[in-house]
């Protein structure tokens, strides 16, 4: 159990919200820190959630964006893929 001394404005904002929700104080803290807790969790970036870089395409040729270095890469993987 936690008790919180709030100072008049906090209270102040706590009643209005209570009174436009229609909830009591525990399920609004409790909602509050569920949302928070979840914002910190997805504060990651894209990257982050994947792991990091991924490394298999950080090796071999550097120059994957020239089309016909890319279509060779493919039909190298292409026919190691298929034998």
């Amino acid at each position: 159990m936690l008790t919180l001394n709030l100072d008049d404005e906090a209270e102040k904002y706590l009643i209005e919200i209570l009174s436009r929700e229609k909830t009591t104080s525990q399920e609004l803290v409790k909602k509050l820190l569920r949302d928070r807790w979840i914002g910190l969790k997805t504060s990651q970036t894209v990257l982050e959630r994947m792991g990091g870089y991924p490394e298999y395409l950080l090796e071999g040729s550097g120059d994957l964006s020239d089309r016909d270095t890319r279509k060779q890469k493919i039909a190298e993987y292409l026919q190691r893929s298929q034998h």
